[in-house]
């Protein structure tokens, strides 16, 4: 029985592939086509043609001809949604402390493709002029500074194809939009382990970030403060550096001693925050 707090897919398709992969959910094992088409109710050349476009996506598997099960497609998306709220959760208070401290919006985001979204804020509506990012807006990586935290993590390879891609478009004089200096500027997010955005996204909009790592050491979000140019505090990196590590704590992250371990884990370079400093490329 459906429960009333969920409408019925208006394609038909969709409802159908629903009710395989719920079927599907409810036993460990392989189940076979013919119970698949019982249980569902469809016919089992219609519950054939879904089951193969589901195996198609990954999202479910077919160990043996004729039986099925759910596929591992449906554990990496898991996972994302996972890390999304487990991140969420133990962000908000350090954020809101942080925000305290600095009176400044603090912003929590995560990389969906060639882009960073904001997930989670912690600003106050009486403070002054504070640049305020919506939850659920967007950016391109390399304009911002929890972006290029993210675009540091990639081989060089991935890095250029990441310039094509967006075509390293700015939005105002100071962007980065050559691969050269891009390579550059990551170069020292990934020695610093922090990163900035020094109005390149918007003019009279200064930031700086720190990442969050999870219990795989895998960057999975970024802490940033944005404040107007003339209003960010340099004395604000160090704290907004151990925010950060209280939230990856949290989520099961520990920091080792080791130097960065330039084999990629899941496209994704494990490395131990602020290894050294240099000066920023233009």
């Amino acid at each position: 029985m459906k429960s009333p707090d969920h409408a019925t897919p208006v394609v038909q398709v969709l409802a159908r592939s629903f009710a395989v992969l719920d079927v599907l959910a409810q036993h460990p094992d392989a189940v076979p086509l013919k119970q698949i088409s019982e249980t569902t109710g469809l016919h089992p050349s219609t519950a054939h043609r879904i089951l193969n476009d589901l195996v198609a996506g990954r999202f479910v598997d077919r160990p043996e001809s004729g039986t099925y099960r759910l596929g591992m497609r449906l554990l990496e998306l898991g996972n994302l949604v996972k890390a999304r709220l487990d991140v969420r959760e133990a962000a908000i208070g350090p954020m809101r402390e942080l925000h305290r401290l600095t009176q400044q919006p603090v912003n929590l985001s995560m990389r969906q493709g060639d882009e960073i979204v904001y997930i989670e804020r912690a600003y106050s509506e009486r403070s002054g002029m504070q640049v305020v990012r919506a939850v659920g807006g967007r950016a391109p990586l390399h304009l911002t500074s929890v972006g290029k935290l993210f675009l540091a993590q990639d081989d060089a390879q991935r890095v250029r194809s990441y310039a094509t891609r967006s075509g390293l478009i700015g939005h105002t004089r100071n962007s980065i939009t050559e691969v050269a200096v891009l390579e550059r500027e990551l170069s020292t997010v990934l020695a610093r382990g922090t990163a900035r955005d020094d109005e390149e996204l918007e003019l009279g909009v200064r930031c700086m970030a720190a990442g969050i790592y999870d219990d795989q050491g895998l960057l999975v979000a970024g802490l940033s403060i944005s404040a107007p140019a003339d209003r960010l505090e340099e004395r604000w990196l160090e704290r907004l550096r151990e925010t950060a590590d209280q939230i990856s704590a949290a989520l099961g992250y520990q920091r080792t001693p080791v130097q960065l371990d330039a084999a990629p884990q899941n496209n994704v370079r494990r490395i131990s925050r602020g290894a050294s400093s240099g000066k920023r490329s233009p």
